[in-house]
């Protein structure tokens, strides 16, 4: 099921509960980081002592500072055209889960009326949205459908772990359960990026991300040093950041840029939603979550343990840039419109699959629910209400 997440949440009890984890997240996000600083308000003049100024005014003038210090233009109003005419996308990381965000994308493509503005992106979904973004610049809607179905469909085949290397298949615990002691005690070889380089570079134009037809990207990598989210635009982006950004610690070699380290860039952010309520131009923003965030069953054996571990780690700092987001809404973005599309309202049971699953049935069974999740978004008005009853409805059970 698709939701709305904006100004009018009737999560009162969250944003309540959430605000000082919240506080803490905008501190160390730095949202405002990039407004100007008010000026310093004049000395008096030294005459005759004047009436006071009405307290009236200077709330006003408070109110004007916090205004200007917006750090991009945006909206005032909120819009109630349906579907929106500008959207900027927050596409999560999630391996093989991410076939699920190929349908989405594909759908949304298929709207000449909607245009796209900012798209931020962590591990696959990084991978999602350089190959969207080098679509659309090189050949147009067509052109980034056609990236995707590649790409996608050529990771069907191969089947390989390269495969999964190149959507950042293996988590950490993950990859101790699939390679066992060896790994964690360093005796294992990592596996080489220049085939990894070769094949992202075959299917991305690196080159044509910097091209203004390119919507604005925010791809994020894990700097190791300080464990802090580095968030990469179009003039920083190479295959290096791309191999960062899908960088499972136990399995690549740390992709080293610049002369710093990173690891796979869901740790920090999966994905960057605080930077690109910051950085977006339009007020209506899509998340695709692939992730599971709920489970009905308590795990009971290593690998199930693992793969909960990983699926509470991947959302936790989403769930935090959410509530913070939520909280201060109000002062810095009255008019944004955050809605999401999960994969686990599309796909049963999604949270007992592996997202290293490579089979051919699995991946088209979340791409075919990728895009149906999409329609059923693209069918509600501007309020969120929805167009049709079966959103609430669970997809049968995969085969």
């Amino acid at each position: 099921m698709s939701e709305k997440i904006d100004g009018t949440h009737d999560g009162v009890g969250l944003r309540g509960a959430s605000s000082t984890a919240a506080s803490r997240l905008l501190s160390m996000t730095n949202i405002w980081s990039d407004a100007p600083l008010p000026p310093p308000e004049p000395e008096p003049a030294p005459v005759p002592p004047p009436p006071p100024p009405a307290p009236v005014a200077k709330a006003v003038a408070a109110v004007e500072v916090t205004t200007a210090a917006a750090p991009v233009v945006r909206d005032q109003v909120r819009s109630e055209q349906w579907p929106p005419r500008k959207l900027s996308l927050a596409l999560q990381g999630g391996g093989t889960f991410a076939a699920f965000t190929w349908g989405v994308l594909e759908r949304l493509l298929e709207e000449p009326s909607i245009a796209f503005d900012t798209v931020s992106g962590a591990s696959a979904g990084a991978i999602n949205a350089l190959l969207l973004a080098t679509g659309l610049a090189e050949g147009g809607r067509e052109g980034a459908r056609s990236r995707l179905n590649r790409f996608w469909v050529r990771l069907m085949h191969e089947a390989s772990f390269r495969s999964l290397m190149l959507v950042g298949g293996f988590s950490p615990a993950g990859s101790s359960v699939a390679f066992g002691p060896t790994l964690r005690s360093g005796q294992f070889d990592p596996f080489d990026l220049d085939p990894l380089r070769q094949a992202l570079s075959r299917d991305i134009n690196f080159a044509i991300l910097r091209d203004a037809a390119c919507p604005k990207l925010l791809i994020a990598a894990t700097r190791i040093r300080d464990g802090q989210q580095q968030v990469f635009r179009n003039e920083a982006i190479t295959a290096d950041v791309a191999l960062a950004s899908t960088c499972p610690p136990l399995v690549h070699c740390a992709v080293e840029i610049d002369g710093e380290a990173y690891w796979d860039g869901g740790f920090g952010g999966n994905p960057p939603l605080v930077r690109l309520v910051q950085e977006s131009a339009t007020a209506d923003l899509l998340l695709v979550q692939v992730t599971p965030a709920r489970d009905s069953y308590v795990p009971i054996t290593l690998a199930a343990i693992d793969r909960r571990l990983d699926q509470i780690a991947a959302n936790a700092a989403l769930n935090a840039e959410i509530a913070a987001i939520a909280w201060a809404q109000p002062h810095i973005a009255p008019a944004l419109r955050l809605s999401r599309i999960a994969a686990e309202d599309s796909v049963d049971g999604l949270a007992q699959r592996s997202s290293t699953d490579l089979g051919r049935g699995f991946i088209r069974t979340l791409h075919r629910s990728g895009r149906e999740a999409a329609e059923r978004w693209l069918g509600q008005d501007a309020t969120g209400a929805e167009a049709q009853r079966t959103i609430s409805v669970a997809e049968p059970a995969l085969a």
